[in-house]
């Protein structure tokens, strides 16, 4: 202790401030050059261990059952040679350069203005968030510093990366760098390296690659799965076109080089190699990138999916033998120009994707076979008319619909939300008058479609199928009742999940890829349970109601006849989607424990010939549910509380009279069964004599009861056309309390007619023609306010001769007691025909 006295003497005590000062900064400063030197360079690796981290530890990837579907090493045949700038395409090196590193020639390995820009913009966070490294930083981040992405946006980590760069610079060349950084670089799709990217995504060598695909490529290795175009192609686009516009900033190409680059289209192609379910595992790495980080990735790890490979293998074989018997023409037909397919088989209780076909041949480059269908946005057809009955169906409405509501099948004109005539029309062009909601979805129907759609609203629908997992439909105000019969775009892992909702009772599934994940010391990092099942999405009644119209082989036979591909032996609802122009087509169906759907078309967007839903998706679904399925127990749809049977008459949807010919048992929810009569069949007394309604002057032998069937106005002319005798006092309509306020059903709403100076006039008319009750007695056309008409006899049409010009039209309707009923307006144009115009 004595000791220690005479040393603090010595040092503090007798020393003068100024000297105590200089010894405390001393100190200070010591202690924070150590404190920053262990802080810093304690854990600095040596630069001699630059060719260690180019070595990539094996990832592999296995199916449910412990099989090797693929493991990452050297994956493209030299993924990781060494390829120098020569043997590269200059375009590469320039767009990497200009996105990743404009000044990299200029700076020692370190942008000090980036740096400063980005500790300005973010150090205040607690961490860095955005850029300031350079492409000699990335180097010493990816090859020499430990993989770990919260470390990598450290102050200390920043500050590692620079010294790590400022050192590489010294003894390596800037071009020796660049190659370094260009083959070890992660561009997504499973390939490191450019030699790996360029094959990956091209299937040429690094050399061959164009402009435009250089700057595909030079976009990726910001957010590999983000911008992979063979799953986002527009935001791989979007990413291009900046690629594009930093080169033409920094001088590497003009403005009109990179517009004919943005304009290029792309030929994407994989180069072969040995995996098994590629678009599967493609995925799978998708989403390993987006949960884990590429740093742990480069870790090496044993990841377990969810997919059974023998149903995978069972899935490509089908696809394939249907493709080709599609294209035969041995029997002199004309090949359907179809060469492309997708599946999807899903577990609806759990959402594990146990198989996920992508095309038919992922290396196939004539069909762009790396290109994954089940993931690529497509118009969805039919397959999205459930929903708008699931909707229709909800009994939380006011007045809900039923599988017994009745729509009329006939020409209907709708109004878009662009005041546009909107006329749809069925497959073929076949109307089939009343029909309930039962048939008119099970055989596709689109008209009640298009009816139904209208009466739930647009936003109702979507607000469905996005609580049931379809993404796509992101803006309401985009669509319109076109929607409903496939006009927007859908995925088929979406598509295919939603349809688990109707299995499984109305919850949402999430789509499972992996099962479990062990890291390369052998630690379950991660493992997926099943979710606890909340509300369901969809009421369970509403959900079985939907099942058992889909399941309902009868119902179908009007469009698909019996014995169709929907029909695979035991109990399985399906539906079918075809695009109007052979684009697309879908079958999509279910078990009680499995859910299936397919795509067929070609992933160029070239239309097929006269190949539907049920005759190229369809077989193809049949055949996979048979295979899978095959020696496993034959389940039925649980029926859930609440629902009832109650039996209605087949044309009108209401309670069976004695005159209803034909009847059907349907289910309900509680409280939806109907109370009212049929109206449609009704007896009228005739005298036999003259066929015509008897009145009290015809003798009791010569009166006879004939029953006809009454149907609404919009169905008059399709009762002609079918043969369909009209009631003896001539009127098509219901009761005045049965009928809603009069109402125009020719001209359509918002349509526009021509008139030709060549056409005599008599011949350029358009007939105008209403609905009205039983007891009208005349019925005044009003043409913007003027009486163009009054008719006093049924059916109370008129046809107006064309004149140029807009107009409203409003026809009154004059009942016996002298009430007077109005129409809702409707309006029309009329102009001259347009080539005259031009002329």
């Amino acid at each position: 202790m004595r000791q220690l006295k005479y040393i603090y003497q010595y040092v503090w005590k007798y020393r003068s401030r100024r000297q105590r000062l200089a010894i405390m900064l001393s100190t200070v400063l010591v202690s924070t050059f150590l404190f920053f030197y262990f802080w810093i360079f304690a854990s600095l690796p040596s630069i001699d261990n630059l060719e260690q981290g180019v070595a990539v530890p094996s990832t592999r990837i296995y199916d449910r059952h412990g099989r090797l579907l693929y493991e990452i090493v050297d994956l493209y045949g030299g993924s990781h040679e060494t390829l120098n700038l020569g043997e590269m395409a200059s375009c590469i090196v320039d767009a990497t350069i200009a996105t990743e590193d404009a000044n990299f020639y200029q700076h020692p390995g370190v942008d000090i203005e980036g740096i400063l820009r980005a500790l300005w913009l973010n150090v205040r966070g607690g961490e860095i968030q955005a850029g300031g490294s350079t492409i000699t930083q990335q180097v010493a981040r990816n090859l020499l510093l430990t993989k770990n992405p919260a470390l990598n946006r450290s102050l200390r980590r920043k500050i590692q990366e620079s010294i790590l760069a400022l050192q590489l610079t010294q003894q390596y060349s800037r071009d020796e760098i660049l190659e370094l950084y260009l083959n070890q670089t992660y561009y997504g799709n499973l390939a490191y390296g450019i030699s790996a990217a360029s094959r990956a995504y091209f299937g040429k060598d690094p050399s061959a690659l164009s402009l435009a695909e250089c700057a595909m490529l030079a976009g990726l290795p910001q957010a590999p799965g983000l911008y992979n175009p063979l799953i986002n192609p527009e935001l791989a686009k979007q990413r291009q076109a900046i690629v594009l516009d930093l080169m033409v900033k920094h001088g590497y190409i003009s403005a009109t080089e990179a517009e004919i680059a943005k304009n290029e289209p792309l030929d994407y192609q994989s180069a072969g190699f040995d995996i098994r379910a590629p678009h599967f595992v493609a995925a799978v790495w998708t989403q390993l990138e987006r949960d884990f980080g590429d740093e742990l990735l480069l870790g090496g790890l044993e990841v377990y999916t969810t997919i059974d490979l023998n149903w995978q293998e069972e899935a490509e074989f089908i696809a394939n033998r249907h493709l080709e018997a599609l294209n035969d023409t041995h029997d002199g037909r004309p090949p359907s120009n179809v060469h492309n397919a997708a599946l999807v088989a899903i577990d609806p209780f759990t959402g594990e994707i146990l198989a996920m076909l992508g095309s038919p041949d992922y290396f196939d480059e004539s069909i762009d076979g790396n290109v994954n269908a089940a993931l690529a946005p497509r118009q969805p057809g039919s397959t999205l008319k459930p929903f708008a009955y699931a909707a229709a169906f909800d009994p939380t409405m006011s007045s809900p619909w039923t599988p017994a509501t009745m729509i009329l099948d006939v020409k209907t004109p709708f109004v878009t939300r662009r005041l546009e005539s909107y006329v749809p029309s069925n497959f073929g062009l076949v109307e089939h008058g009343p029909v309930l909601i039962r048939e008119a979805l099970a055989s596709s129907y689109n008209i009640p479609a298009v009816v139904t759609m209208e009466h739930i609203g647009v936003e109702k629908f979507i607000a469905l199928t996005s609580r049931l997992g379809i993404t796509t439909f992101t803006d309401p105000s985009k669509y319109d009742l076109s929607l409903v019969l496939g006009g927007g775009e859908v995925r088929l892992l979406d598509l295919t999940a939603a349809y688990a909702a109707f299995a499984n009772g109305g919850q949402r599934v999430e789509p499972v890829y992996i099962q479990r994940i062990v890291n390369a010391e052998g630690q379950t990092i991660y493992e997926w349970h099943p979710p606890d099942l909340g509300q369901p999405e969809l009421d369970p009644r509403v959900a079985y109601l939907i099942t058992s119209i889909l399941s309902d082989p009868y119902a179908r036979i009007p469009s698909f006849g019996v014995n169709s591909a929907l029909d695979i032996g035991r109990i399985a609802a399906a539906k079918t989607g075809t695009t109007t122009d052979y684009r697309d087509n879908w079958t999509v169906g279910y078990t009680p424990d499995l859910v299936v759907g397919v795509w067929v078309g070609n992933a160029d967007n070239t239309p097929m010939r006269d190949v539907s839903g049920i005759s190229g998706a369809g077989p193809i679904w049949n055949d996979f549910m048979r295979a899978v399925l095959y020696g496993k127990p034959v389940l039925d749809f649980p029926i859930p509380e609440g629902l009832v049977r109650a039996q209605v008459c087949v044309t009108s949807g209401l309670l069976p009279t004695e005159y209803c010919p034909k009847r059907l048992w349907e289910w309900f929810i509680e409280g939806t069964v109907p109370t009212q009569e049929d109206t449609f069949y009704r007896p009228y007394e005739i005298d036999s004599r003259s066929g015509t309604l008897a009145t009290d002057e015809t003798p009791e032998e010569y009166r006879t009861t004939e029953v006809y069937l009454v149907l609404p106005p919009e169905a008059r002319d399709w009762a002609a056309r079918e043969g369909i005798p009209p009631p003896p006092d001539g009127v098509f309509s219901l009761h005045k309390e049965e009928l809603a306020p009069v109402r125009l059903l020719a001209p359509d709403p918002y349509t526009i007619f021509q008139v030709s100076p060549l056409i005599p006039q008599i011949y350029q008319r358009v007939r105008w023609r209403v609905a009205v009750p039983t007891d009208t007695l005349s019925v005044q056309y009003r043409l913007n306010d003027e009486v163009m008409a009054t008719i006093e006899s049924a059916p109370f049409e008129w046809w107006w001769p064309l004149e140029v010009g807009t107009y409203q039209l409003v026809a009154e309707a004059t009942l016996r007691d002298g009430e007077i009923l109005k129409s809702e307006p409707i309006t029309f144009q009329v102009q001259p025909y347009e080539s005259f115009e031009q002329n």
